[in-house]
């Protein structure tokens, strides 16, 4: 079941928007197509980011993946337990896995990405 309070991007990143603040991670589809996830490396807080930009990388037991942002802004934090505990974005990746929290400077970016009906379409066309 794909949250429908989200938005998505084609490389399988989400957005959940509070105020100016959107936390991302990576959906479902992805960390099944990855596997085991076994290491993550996040940007630094602080970070100035442009939507699409490649942010960090997630390695699983089967292949290294590229973490892309949704939206543009300034990373404000990341999520210290992957550091230790990245099976977390496996067991929970609306929750306990996220991986970034960027201070929107475009909100509308939000609008462009995909609702949760789109993702679901994009993902059985795929």
């Amino acid at each position: 079941m794909v949250p429908t309070d989200l938005r998505y991007h084609k490389e399988h990143e989400w957005v959940r928007v509070a105020g100016k603040e959107a936390t991302v991670g990576i959906s479902d589809f992805a960390q099944d197509a990855l596997g085991d996830i076994v290491f993550i490396e996040l940007p630094k807080a602080g970070t100035t980011v442009t939507a699409g930009q490649q942010i960090g990388e997630v390695e699983s037991t089967k292949t290294t993946s590229s973490l892309y942002t949704p939206v543009s802004g300034r990373i404000l934090r990341t999520n210290a337990d992957l550091k230790d505990h990245p099976e977390l974005v496996n067991a929970e990746p609306y929750g306990k896995g996220w991986m970034a929290v960027i201070e929107l400077t475009q909100p509308n970016e939000v609008e462009q990405l995909m609702t949760a009906a789109q993702y679901e379409a994009f993902l059985k066309s795929a």
